[in-house]
């Protein structure tokens, strides 16, 4: 999320629109033709609704105006996650992730003891990024805490993030590295700081690569 306040997620216009259209045009075009098979066919994945992704997650449902519903990685393929921070609690997080007006929410929530909560379902795009190809692309993992505070980065947090995200690459199959695990902030056209300088990045792709190999 933002540093400082949370906030809605800003869709990117003008300069920033034009950035993140050219960073992600090759992978756009190599979706195309299978994404609109999907959907002009009228075929989707099978899905129960609350049905958790990751085990061990609590279903705490995000409202349906932050999250499109889609077919992944059938319409779109998956091949990032997105770090963030919230710039504030695990219940503030899930707040206003039941919002209609926030117009925002991740895929998922990490408390600081290492419990998760899943909002959307990956096969859903989340409004997480405020990129839109981005959103397509990528699972977003919010984390309680806020970006000058690194004591609020536990190691029951990144423990239990890590298994997250590890996880989610071996589903996806994304590899473990700093070009296919960022942070909000390098997300093209974004305005967000977070998960900030005190995110251990090496601590943190060490875990995901331990909970990768075992």
């Amino acid at each position: 999320m933002d540093a400082g306040r949370i906030t809605r997620r800003r869709v990117i216009t003008g300069a920033g629109a034009g950035l993140a259209a050219a960073v992600t045009a090759g992978y756009a075009g190599r979706d195309d033709v299978e994404r609109w098979w999907w959907r002009v066919s009228g075929r989707e994945r099978p899905r129960t609704d609350g049905a958790l992704d990751h085990a061990g997650a609590e279903w705490v449902a995000a409202s349906s105006a932050n999250w499109r519903r889609a077919s992944r990685p059938d319409d779109y393929s998956v091949d990032r996650i997105v770090i963030h921070v919230v710039q504030g609690s695990y219940g503030d997080a899930l707040r206003v992730f039941r919002d209609p007006l926030h117009e925002a929410a991740a895929h998922y929530v990490v408390r600081k003891d290492g419990h998760i909560a899943q909002t959307v379902r990956e096969l859903d795009v989340a409004f997480h990024s405020g990129n839109r190809p981005f959103n397509e692309r990528s699972v977003g993992i919010e984390h309680e805490g806020y970006v000058d505070r690194p004591a609020g980065f536990t190691d029951a947090m990144y423990t239990a993030s890590a298994r997250l995200a590890a996880d989610i690459c071996a589903r996806y199959g994304i590899p473990v590295d700093r070009t296919h695990i960022v942070a909000h902030s390098e997300v093209p056209g974004t305005d967000h700081t977070d998960p900030g300088p005190h995110w251990d990045w090496d601590r943190y792709l060490r875990l995901v690569r331990e909970g990768a190999a075992s």
